[in-house]
């Protein structure tokens, strides 16, 4: 029986070695002579515009349809929600009026996060947060996560001195890699 076992462990470890392959010869196929064919219907099955906030305000129930609903109406569908769950969770929003280090109330910075989208500037920097600018975009250097937990638990002077600092910085503060100066600026995995 023990060699049975042995003999069984030998096959299943060859399978699976033997159907892996090495995709880093895979080539996309770019559609027919007229380029990619994008005719059918397509549905939208999740949204993360900005990372964290669906994952942070969307009550587990709740998900499913956030993730379908179109960004030009998420905002009041779940606008309210995402109020809710942010007061609940931050003491940095305990009383009426309270306002983050942007000057926006919890109603404000809820109605700007409820549609879930990464907007892009057009016209001037191209950054999450650099000290002036806010969600103007997104740079690979940005350290996203600490700006949006100084904004949920910072209170009023987050960007100086955070009412909750435990709560206002994921110490993380850099990649663990540079990045490239060329497409794709991601290094390469470990």
């Amino acid at each position: 029986m023990k060699n049975l076992k042995y003999i069984l462990s030998i096959v299943a470890i060859s399978a699976l070695t033997l159907s892996c392959s090495n995709d880093d010869d895979f080539t996309p196929t770019q559609g027919g002579p007229t380029g990619p064919d994008f005719s059918g219907l397509y549905t939208q099955e999740d949204q993360m515009g900005r990372p964290a906030v669906n994952t942070v305000f969307v009550s587990g129930d709740s998900k499913n349809m956030f993730n379908k609903t179109i960004p030009s109406q998420q905002n009041g569908a779940f606008q309210s929600m995402f109020q809710a769950n942010l007061e609940g969770l931050s003491p940095a929003y305990a009383n009426p009026g309270d306002e983050n280090a942007l000057g926006l109330t919890s109603e404000q910075f809820t109605g700007l996060l409820a549609t879930d989208v990464l907007t892009v500037s057009l016209d001037g920097p191209t950054t999450f947060f650099d000290g002036t600018n806010v969600l103007t975009g997104r740079n690979l250097t940005d350290d996203v996560i600490t700006v949006e937990l100084i904004l949920i638990f910072g209170g009023e002077t987050g960007l100086t001195a955070p009412e909750f600092p435990g709560l206002s910085n994921d110490n993380v503060d850099s990649n663990d890699k540079d990045f490239l100066s060329e497409f794709p600026y991601l290094a390469s995995a470990w």
